[in-house]
This record gives C-alpha cells, structure tokens and sequence, in this order.
C-alpha cells in the first residue's frame, strides 16, 4: 500500500469539523475489519483508512501542528502498513477482569514464536509475524503488530466464490479457531490487491 504522507491528513479545524461523520465512517470500517478470536484475542486488520485515523486522533489528541511531529506519527503508523502481498493486523489481548490481568497475560507468553497464529483458506495456510520488541523471556505485551505474507496460491483459494478462511491459535494455553465473515475477506481481498 501507499505510505501516507502530510497531504492525506485533514488539518486540525478540517478535521475538527468533520470528526462526527468521519468517525462513523471508519467505526464501520474497523468493524468490517475486526474480529474476536477467541475470549482474549480481538484482531483488526490495518489499511491506509484505519492507521489513517489513528494518525489524526493522535495529532488532535496530543495537540501535534509541528510537521516534523506529523511525520514521526506518519513514520509510525507507515510501518504497519501492509506490503505489497501481505496482510497486517494489530493483535490486541484483551482481559476485562482487573484481577486476573498479570495471570491472563502472563499464560500467553510464547504467544509471538514459532507458528502459533495462523489464517487458513482451504488447504493454504499463512502465518502471523510478529514486530519484535513486543515480549521480553517474562513478560509478554497486550498489543502485538503481525503481518502474513500471503502466497499467489494462498490468494487464488481467497478470491473464489464461498472460499471459507478461518483464523487459527495453537498455544499451549490458548488453542481456538475463528471462522472469518465473508465481508472479512472482502477487505483482505482490497487489500491485497491495492
């Protein structure tokens, strides 16, 4: 995908005026985009529209109007951006029970090696890389960013018509799998062919 630069932002006032309708724009979007794997792992499939907004929240939130600010954020979030053939995501642990935080997080250590996170279409498989720096040996982060490298043939099973993909973890304490909605796939399909 296209990096984004300064001039796919709205000013501040632009953006100020016209948050209302944009945020119930991309709401829908990341719900297009988001999906529960599980009662822990909710993923949210990145793409130029949604780190975009993530970018303007951030400068309106901080209050950034320097460029050289704007950059760095743009720096940040161009990172995640899915390549060309690959799929990117932000992998998100969420635990509602203030208790039981430190425990849950803690069971999911090793969550980010080896062949643990997957998605699956018919026969092919593709699987998650994390972005380093996310886990220590002990301690493990609540947010993860991964991409999937998508073969031409993982591809080719994706764009025929009823193709069933599902999102699968094995973990030794944390084994699901979640079958993707079709308006899922639609996305992934825009993405991979963008």
């Amino acid at each position: 995908m296209k990096p984004l630069t300064q001039s796919d932002l709205l000013s501040h006032a632009d953006y100020e005026a016209q948050r209302p309708t944009y945020r119930k724009k991309i709401i829908a979007l990341k719900n297009r985009r988001r999906i529960e794997v599980g009662p822990f792992v909710t993923l949210l499939f990145e793409n130029r529209e949604t780190l975009s907004s993530q970018i303007q929240e951030m400068v309106r939130v901080e209050r950034i109007f320097e460029e050289s600010k704007i950059q760095d954020e743009l720096n940040v979030y161009n990172a995640i951006l899915p390549q060309p053939g690959e799929l990117s995501a932000t992998l998100m642990i969420e635990i509602t029970d203030d208790d039981q935080i430190k425990k849950t997080l803690d069971s999911f250590q090793g969550l980010d090696r080896s062949d643990t996170l997957s998605i699956q279409v018919g026969r092919e498989t593709a699987y998650a890389q994390f972005e380093a720096g996310h886990s220590k040996e002990d301690k493990i982060s609540a947010v993860h960013f991964i991409r999937f490298a998508i073969p031409q043939t993982f591809l080719q099973m994706l764009q025929k018509d009823g193709a069933n993909a599902s999102i699968h973890i094995i973990h030794e304490n944390y084994v699901v799998e979640t079958q993707v909605p079709e308006e899922m796939t639609a996305e992934w399909l825009k993405d991979l062919e963008s």
